[in-house]
């Protein structure tokens, strides 16, 4: 399996679930398959609400990491080929490939249904819209930055 990294993120996922990989159902589960294009490219901010993700590099160098709660505490890590890391179920976390050539990476996801949120996609990107006084006030930004966050999405 290869994926096309091109396009505006320069990341792509591929993901390998028990739908795809009849032997993997009832497994708890999944694989995914991250290409990157070369410098600063990366996999957004996001959550996976039922699984742990163990990411391990096999090309390139990235720079990882994952936010905790309360308080927020951010634990970052460069990886370089043969490291792997440890996103804790739930957390928000990233990929960057630092690197000036492609990188790939592979997830293991203990669940055969992980699901993801993408950060930026469910605050900006949501339909209905999630009403702009809300984020307004979450993210202490004014109407007009707002507006131009949610035209991106």
């Amino acid at each position: 399996i290869h994926s096309s990294s091109s396009n505006p993120v320069g990341s792509n996922v591929t993901l390998l679930l028990f739908d795809l990989l009849k032997g993997l159902n009832t497994l708890d589960i999944s694989l995914a398959r991250i290409d990157y294009a070369p410098y600063g490219d990366w996999n957004h901010p996001h959550t996976l609400p039922r699984a742990t993700d163990i990411l391990v590099v096999v090309k390139g160098t990235f720079h990882v990491g994952f936010v905790t709660s309360n308080p927020p505490k951010l634990f970052t890590k460069t990886l370089h080929v043969g490291y792997d890391f440890v996103f804790p179920i739930g957390l928000i976390h990233f990929q960057l490939n630092v690197a000036n050539i492609n990188a790939i990476a592979f997830a293991r996801l203990s669940s055969q249904n992980p699901d993801t949120i993408t950060i930026a996609n469910a605050g900006f990107g949501s339909n209905p819209a999630i009403n702009p006084y809300v984020l307004t006030k979450a993210l202490q930004v004014d109407k007009n930055l707002l507006d131009d966050l949610q035209s991106r999405s």
